[in-house]
C-alpha cells in the first residue's frame, strides 16, 4: 500500500508533469531519445542489489524499444505508451524529484517504483516490441545503417 502512495504521489507530483512535458519534444527529436537512453542505462549501471538483474533487462527491451523508434525502424507503439515511457526515463535520470537521488539509499525508491510500474503498466507493448525484434532484428543478421547521403547543388 505504501508503495501506491508513492506512485502516487509521484505522478500527481511537479518533477513527473515537468517530465510528461518534455516527453514530447523527446519524442519528436532522435538526438535527445538516444541521450535519454544512455542517460538511463548509466544510471542502472550504478544500481545493485538482488532484483537488479531483472530490472535491468527490462530496462533494456524498454532502451532497445526508444532506440528503435529513434532511428524508425519500431513505429507500432501506442503515442501514450511512447511518451509515458519517455517520461518516466527523464523522472528517472533527474537527480532532483520526489526524493532526491543525492539521499542514501531511499533517494532512488521513487525512481524504482515508477521504473517498476512502468514495466507493469506497458506489458503487452513490451511483448510486441519483444516479438517484432525476434523476427526483424536478429543480431546475427543486423548491419549496421548506412547514413543518408545527402546531395547538396
Amino acid at each position: 500500500m505504501a508503495n501506491k502512495s508513492l506512485i502516487t504521489r509521484v505522478l500527481t507530483s511537479i518533477f513527473f508533469k515537468r517530465a510528461n512535458i518534455g516527453a514530447v519534444r523527446y519524442a519528436r527529436n532522435s538526438r535527445s531519445l538516444y541521450k535519454l537512453v544512455r542517460d538511463a542505462l548509466d544510471k542502472s549501471g550504478g544500481l545493485s542489489g538482488k532484483n537488479v538483474t531483472a530490472f535491468r533487462e527490462q530496462l533494456g527491451v524498454v532502451t532497445r524499444l526508444l532506440k528503435a523508434y529513434a532511428s524508425g525502424d519500431y513505429r507500432q507503439i501506442p503515442w501514450k505508451t511512447l511518451i509515458r515511457i519517455i517520461a518516466v526515463l527523464i523522472y528517472f535520470v533527474s537527480p532532483l524529484d520526489i526524493l532526491p537521488d543525492f539521499l542514501p539509499i531511499i533517494g532512488l525508491t521513487d525512481d524504482i517504483a515508477l521504473m517498476l510500474w512502468l514495466f507493469s503498466g506497458i506489458t503487452d507493448d513490451l511483448e510486441r516490441f519483444r516479438q517484432w525484434e525476434m523476427t526483424h532484428n536478429s543480431p546475427k543478421e543486423k548491419a549496421p545503417r548506412q547514413p543518408e547521403i545527402v546531395r547538396i547543388g
